[in-house]
């Protein structure tokens, strides 16, 4: 069906939230899509013991249960959503990538046994472990120092930068007491498929090692739409001083000469077409040293980046939820180019290095306060009032974020005063706690 139909679509959404409403709505043609919401957020997101099985017969039962045609489910969150919506997708006659093809990018280390095969040169050294053998460190085939991380987790949960055997131990002890929260739930997907003999001893509660990469990182996004590969923008992705997270997103790319962005776009196309991935979005994390000019390949994620969403909105004048939509529908996406309001955007995170209990967050006022001094600001807040920091899920294993910041500027410099004006005027109140204080 094409856009000039006058028809309304209804377009489900994986976990939407009251942010990615606004998104959605804001996007070129809205008012021809109904938009519903599939699931909750605090039941794919929020929580960190998933049941596969039952999230999808929940989802099944909700889609049973709605009277009108489904058009479209789209998904911009991690596991499980990202596999829960192929499988519906299916179920429901939707376009959306096979779940064999999006296992090879999800699983970690068949994605590097994939990229091995036909990206070679831009894949670090690797090795797979189990983190519950005796001899885990003994499997590691890598010098000091290696980062690891389980073959399936949520961002930077449960990643470690490891220098010697202590860490190593220490990482180990932090890694067997969670990753079966998200891993026996990976290995209900893993059975649906048929895994390559290289991939059977390694199930979702299996950890990698990879070389430590250093420089610049950046993500292409874009699509592959009836074997259509296509690219609509550049996101710079800015690590802390530490180098362990990201600290805050910028568009459009500058860190990275427009050569470099070719070649992340020629590998990512590569990669995607020798696993057979088609009629899904991605984003693809890079990271380019500049002073030995080597491309690695960081990950490849199934979906358009909720992260990227306000800053496609503020510059380019709509929703990266558009392509996804049109993908779904079957339909050729079009992102436009420039046609937002401000030249550069950017996604700021607010962090505290500290255990803390959240005593105070930022109220209506002071958020109408600050989009009144800077206009299109928005803030994403994930802590609430009672909270301690160490009891959230999904946070980076070296800090915790509070919220995030989503600003517009003339330019990047703008946009770097704009976010410590934006921090002075969100109110934090957080109380100090000691390993022995209760939660």
């Amino acid at each position: 069906m094409s856009k000039s139909d006058s028809t309304t679509r209804n377009v489900f959404v994986l976990g939407m939230t009251g942010l990615q409403r606004e998104e959605l709505e804001s996007m070129r043609h809205a008012a021809r899509y109904q938009f519903h919401s599939l699931l909750d957020y605090e039941t794919l997101v929020r929580d960190t013991n998933y049941d596969f099985d039952a999230l999808l017969d929940k989802a099944r039962a909700e889609l049973a249960g709605f009277s009108g045609p489904i058009d479209a489910i789209v998904c911009h969150w991690d596991f499980p959503s990202s596999l829960l919506a192929p499988i519906l997708s299916h179920e429901h006659g939707i376009p959306a990538p096979s779940v064999t093809s999006m296992l090879k990018c999800e699983h970690k280390y068949w994605s590097r046994l994939e990229q091995q095969q036909s990206v070679p040169e831009v894949v670090p050294g690797f090795t797979a472990f189990d983190p519950f053998a005796d001899d885990a460190l003994d499997q590691v085939r890598l010098p000091y120092p290696f980062w690891v991380k389980p073959v399936k987790a949520h961002s930077s949960n449960l990643g470690f930068e490891i220098h010697d055997k202590e860490e190593f131990e220490a990482a180990l002890e932090e890694i067997r007491a969670e990753i079966t929260d998200v891993g026996d739930a990976f290995n209900q997907v893993l059975s649906r498929v048929d895994l390559p003999e290289s991939v059977r001893g390694a199930d979702g509660n299996t950890c990698l090692a990879e070389e430590i990469i250093t420089g610049t990182q950046a993500a292409p996004e874009g699509v592959v739409a009836q074997g259509r590969f296509s690219v609509h923008g550049i996101v710079d992705m800015h690590k802390d001083p530490s180098g362990h997270s990201i600290d805050h997103l910028d568009y459009p790319a500058v860190t990275v000469p427009a050569e470099v962005q070719e070649r992340m776009v020629d590998t990512a196309e590569r990669f995607l077409r020798h696993i057979g991935y088609d009629d899904g979005a991605f984003n693809v994390e890079y990271m380019w040293d500049p002073e030995t000019d080597r491309l690695r390949l960081i990950e490849v994620n199934t979906r358009i980046s909720q992260s990227h969403t306000e800053l496609f909105l503020k510059v380019d004048g709509t929703s990266n939820h558009e392509v996804a939509i049109d993908v779904a529908l079957g339909e050729v996406p079009h992102m436009p180019r420039g046609e937002g309001s401000f030249a550069v955007a950017g996604q700021w995170h607010i962090f505290h290095d500290a255990d803390a209990v959240v005593r105070g967050v930022p109220g209506e006022n002071e958020l109408a306060a600050l989009e009144r001094v800077l206009p299109g600001t928005k803030v994403t807040l994930q802590v609430s009032p009672g909270d301690r920091l160490s009891d959230l899920p999904h946070q980076d294993s070296y800090r915790f974020k509070l919220g995030s910041v989503y600003l517009g500027a003339d330019d990047h410099d703008q946009l770097a005063a704009r976010f410590r004006q934006a921090v002075d005027m969100l109110p934090f109140e957080l109380e100090p706690v000691t390993e022995e204080a209760p939660g």
